[in-house]
């Protein structure tokens, strides 16, 4: 019989830790990531900056008269009062629009045509804002779409904003807010914003 007592290591049993195995291969240690503190976030630069241009500064509000700057109070306040319009069955169909879409009802025996308490409100003049408050932004100006330079020299700084329309292009869009910038013109939906504003 074999002798099964031996002190020899056999090649299914690990070495005993006092020995060194010099045969086995050795695994490399795992490198550990070392945790360093978290780069604080730059900031980013803005969009687009328009370049600092000399002039007037553009007013933030418009100067209003008095009674002008009293109707646009009295706008604020009844803006907040008006109930929703909404179109008779537009709970009951997705193809009438909810928002911003009224159609009067002209049924015979619609509900809500003949002022019933449970059916919404209709369209009525006495909803309508004031005169002299109508057409202008919150910010008391009164909008001039504008699409060439040109039709800036005609604007009043103190009442009037510009709004460069839609179809302008990127390019001539940027001259024409330096432009009015520098006539001291607010604009209301600018793409570039100057650094001192920024």
């Amino acid at each position: 019989m074999a002798d099964n007592t031996s002190n020899e290591p056999t090649a299914e049993a690990p070495p005993p830790d006092d020995e060194p195995a010099a045969s086995l291969p050795v695994p490399a240690p795992k490198r550990r990531r070392s945790v360093r503190a978290a780069k604080p976030a730059e900031p980013a630069p803005p969009a687009t900056a328009a370049p600092k241009t000399e002039g007037p500064r553009a007013p933030k509000r418009a100067a209003l008269d008095p009674a002008v700057a009293q109707a646009l109070r009295l706008r604020r306040e009844s803006d907040r009062r008006r109930p929703l319009f909404v179109r008779q069955a537009a709970h009951r169909y997705g193809r009438v629009g909810r928002w911003e879409s009224w159609r009067r009802p002209r049924g015979l025996q619609s509900k809500q045509r003949r002022h019933y308490g449970y059916r919404s409100v209709i369209v009525r003049i006495g909803y309508r804002s004031p005169a002299r408050a109508r057409g202008l932004v919150p910010s008391g100006f009164r909008p001039v779409i504008v699409r060439t330079s040109q039709e800036l020299a005609k604007i009043d700084a103190q009442r009037e904003a510009v709004i460069i329309a839609r179809t302008v292009g990127t390019r001539r869009r940027l001259a024409l807010e330096e432009a009015a910038r520098r006539l001291g013109l607010h604009i209301l939906n600018p793409i570039a914003t100057p650094e001192s504003e920024a």
